[in-house]
């Protein structure tokens, strides 16, 4: 059943509860998020975070589901969990085989991944960069990797790269993707002398203040370096592309936003407008 609140005139509204549930999860910008998407949009929804510990991941969130939760967002590290937890998922989840968005209904759980919907919409729609017929270039082969490549795959681009440290795991991913589009795996040595059109850092390196090995000139002035952590500043990554004059530089910023927006259209049927909020979370992060 919905939460309830009363007003001071004792109109009883009903609200629907969300959260975002993940482990850390205080640092999570969705909270704000999801409270500027219900305000533009007119919807009545309570958000918050959610905490679960290693291992108690299924017993939080059927807690959540007994109390009359609705939706979750799932953030690091239990996408895994949420993926094996749903009873039925989208196909983009079943290519990531991970999930970042719950929803219960009907007494099931429906698992579906806005990860890469909201990289390309960020990409595509944002910032106006289209991606059918572009070289594109993906760094790393972790789990951010999965969530994305189905719907980078979606776009038609005319090659899809992915480069690892430990080829074996990029060409897993090319061998585990085929189904939903061709992609090649390398090494990062290899990368030297090719000229891609979009290159997509989905590596954690910026996390740490750290640059992936890629090789020397693999930026030029038609490229887009974008970098899927955002930061106050430029990640390491981005100044490496700035100082080889790439043509456009972008964090995760707006994929953040864009996916959020995805997971608020699967709950409430209404598609919020992403420039405000990714304009005011810059605003917070400068």
């Amino acid at each position: 059943m919905s939460a309830a609140r009363y007003t001071k005139s004792r109109k009883l509204i009903m609200t629907d509860r969300y959260a975002v549930i993940g482990n850390p999860v205080a640092h999570s910008q969705s909270p704000m998020i999801h409270a500027e998407f219900a305000r533009a949009t007119g919807e009545a929804i309570r958000y918050e975070k959610l905490f679960a510990e290693l291992g108690r991941f299924r017993e939080v969130v059927e807690g959540f589901i007994a109390e009359g939760g609705r939706g979750l967002n799932v953030t690091l590290p239990f996408k895994g969990e949420a993926y094996r937890m749903s009873d039925e998922v989208t196909e983009r989840a079943r290519a990531a085989e991970a999930v970042n968005t719950l929803t219960f209904r009907d007494g099931k759980v429906y698992g579906d991944n806005t990860d890469g919907i909201g990289l390309v919409r960020d990409i595509v729609q944002a910032m106006d960069v289209q991606l059918a017929g572009k070289n594109v270039l993906v760094l790393g082969a972790g789990g951010a990797v999965r969530g994305v490549l189905e719907p980078l795959l979606e776009e038609k681009p005319a090659s899809l790269t992915i480069a690892n440290r430990t080829l074996i795991k990029a060409e897993a991913l090319v061998h585990h993707f085929a189904p939903w589009g061709v992609c090649q795996a390398t090494g990062y040595g290899e990368l030297a002398g090719r000229a891609f059109d979009v290159i997509i850092n989905a590596t954690s390196t910026s996390l740490h203040n750290e640059l992936p090995p890629i090789p020397a000139g693999l930026f030029n002035a038609r490229s887009l370096a974008y970098d899927m952590v955002y930061s106050k500043g430029l990640t390491p990554f981005l100044r490496r592309a700035q100082s080889e004059n790439a043509g456009m530089l972008a964090d995760g910023l707006g994929m953040l936003v864009e996916q959020a927006a995805e997971s608020f259209f699967i709950w409430r049927g209404k598609r919020p407008d992403t420039r405000k909020v990714t304009h005011m979370l810059r605003e917070l992060l400068a």
